[in-house]
């Protein structure tokens, strides 16, 4: 079964004002969209520890002159957790306009949008050809659940992947069947993916 990429969303990046530099003592991104659009203006953030969730996040990162990064061990609640061990006081959370805020004990965190997701319109042709029996979805965030929800109307047939309980509920009823990832991350999600391309959700794995 050959993978077919069908974004949900087009990431737009967002006019953003950088802070004066000093006020942060930690940089956070949950997303490799927010290494990818913010811009020059992150670039005064450069030096600072740059905590980050999973390892696509974490190459962006060096990718866009990140020098001190730090992979959190799960999601981004983990990840400000992780800064707030760190002794890390107040931290830049450069993220998406849609996002859930993150807080961590003895951490400010202040979030500024600095990129966009666009939901699309349709799936691709290639996408809803590709919908039929045996298929297997993957779904990243609960955003996109709830899209996917909306664009594909005869779902009996596909097989659900979930990266979380929330993307999973998100997503609905009425597919096939829906399996969630063991740890929130893209590495866990596609192993998951690759075991249901092949057999019944795996025993162990936790089904929705």
């Amino acid at each position: 079964m050959d993978p077919v990429v069908a974004p949900l969303f087009t990431i737009v990046p967002l006019a953003w004002e950088a802070p004066v530099p000093g006020i942060h003592d930690a940089i956070l991104l949950t997303s490799a969209n927010a290494a990818r659009h913010a811009g020059s203006a992150a670039e005064r953030f450069s030096t600072l520890p740059c905590f980050v969730v999973g390892e696509a996040t974490a190459s962006a990162a060096r990718e866009a002159g990140f020098t001190d990064v730090r992979t959190g061990p799960s999601d981004g609640g983990a990840a400000a957790v992780m800064m707030a061990e760190a002794g890390v006081k107040r931290a830049l959370h450069l993220c998406g306009r849609d996002r859930i805020d993150l807080q961590a004990e003895g951490v400010c965190i202040d979030a500024v949008p600095a990129y966009g997701a666009e939901a699309a319109s349709e799936l691709p042709p290639e996408a809803g050809e590709a919908l039929g029996e045996g298929a297997v979805v993957l779904v990243h965030s609960p955003r996109a659940g709830a899209r996917l929800a909306e664009l594909v109307g005869e779902r009996s047939r596909v097989t659900l992947a979930a990266i979380s309980e929330a993307a999973a509920a998100a997503a609905g009823e009425g597919w096939a069947a829906k399996a969630v990832a063991p740890a929130p991350r893209d590495e866990a999600l596609l192993e998951l993916a690759a075991k249901l391309c092949n057999h019944a959700p795996p025993e162990g794995e936790h089904q929705a």
